[in-house]
């Protein structure tokens, strides 16, 4: 059996990092791929690890794990101990894209494969990806991009606008949209018999809601295009929890989580009520946009209202999200 190395940060994992690890898989029998990890660091070891791991999962011959790294990155002898104690025995063949890996190599009787050291298939580096992520998203994969994109959610009243402003963002930026569950699962109670304005309301039923939403949230942040637009969350489940059961529940409360979202959109009720068979919440408009505005003020989240006409409520939305794709930039704040 040929054995072989792949070492390294991966801080994060970028494209270059996985035309490494393939190329090295192509040549061994076993490529065991050591993620060096400090406490200090942004991304945890592990994460990073689990994105390496999604990654190549297709690729058996792949296992990575993770190391603690002491901070001396030119001590090769420290590091060719290191990896023997790790391993527990010296790879055949080192592969890496760094001018170190021949004297690393040589400490631990492997040859040594140079991959790619000009960066002609990928230009790119960890360094460059962690102070702008957004700049350098192409060079991402799903996971790793999932952790970078900003989340933006639409929230409102009952037919003040949300879906399709929503809708309307994600096509200006290019990106995707999570619609919202709720109104999937009035539809599934319609469907097996249940009349809505008669239908008992319980707090599992808006917990059920809740996570769904997460989940799909969840997965389908890894896809978007830097921002992901979503029609609602669990603190606007929360409200509706208000509205329906007439408290707040603390079930539906454990979900709520404001700071995953870098912004709230909060649509007015300024628009007319539009019935559209599944509606029945035209008296607590204002009342529910007051509740939004509150629990928005208490979470300390960024938040802006948005009023008037479709064009104008664009306006207001897309002057305000263009700002929060350039201040996530470390380099451009």
């Amino acid at each position: 059996m040929k054995r072989g190395l792949v070492i390294g940060k991966f801080y994060p994992p970028h494209r270059g990092h996985h035309f490494l690890i393939n190329t090295a898989a192509r040549q061994v029998d076993r490529l065991d791929v050591l993620l060096c990890w400090k406490q200090d660091q942004q991304i945890p070891g592990d994460v990073r690890a689990r994105w390496l791991t999604e990654v190549h999962k297709r690729q058996a011959n792949v296992q990575v794990r993770t190391v603690w790294d002491f901070g001396d990155d030119d001590n090769s002898e420290a590091w060719a101990r290191c990896t023997r104690d790790v391993l527990g025995y010296a790879p055949d063949v080192v592969f890496t894209s760094e001018d170190y890996g021949a004297r690393f190599a040589e400490l631990l009787g492997a040859e040594h494969v140079l991959i790619d050291r000009n960066r002609k298939a990928f230009s790119i580096s960890g360094t460059a990806i962690r102070a702008d992520p957004l700049e350098h998203w192409n060079f991402l994969e799903s996971p790793v991009r999932a952790w970078y994109a900003l989340r933006v959610a639409i929230v409102g009243a009952e037919s003040t606008g949300t879906t399709t402003l929503a809708r309307a963002l994600a096509q200006h930026y290019q990106t995707h949209w999570v619609p919202e569950y709720g109104r999937e699962y009035c539809e599934q109670l319609i469907r097996a018999g249940e009349v809505l304005e008669t239908h008992q309301w319980r707090t599992e039923e808006f917990v059920h809601i809740a996570k769904i939403q997460l989940a799909r949230e969840v997965e389908a942040v890894g896809n978007c295009n830097r921002v992901l637009f979503c029609d609602t969350d669990a603190l606007a489940t929360s409200i509706w929890h208000e509205r329906y059961v007439g408290h707040a529940a603390l079930d539906v409360r454990l979900l709520v989580n404001p700071d995953r979202y870098v912004l709230y959109v909060l649509t007015d009720a300024d628009v007319p009520f539009v019935q559209d068979g599944f509606r029945d919440g035209q008296g607590v408009r204002k009342w529910m946009t007051e509740r939004f505005k509150q629990e928005l003020e208490i979470a300390g989240v960024s938040w802006i209202l948005v009023q008037g006409n479709h064009e104008c409520r664009m306006q207001s939305a897309t002057a305000e999200i263009d700002k929060f794709l350039d201040y996530s930039r470390p380099s451009k704040r």
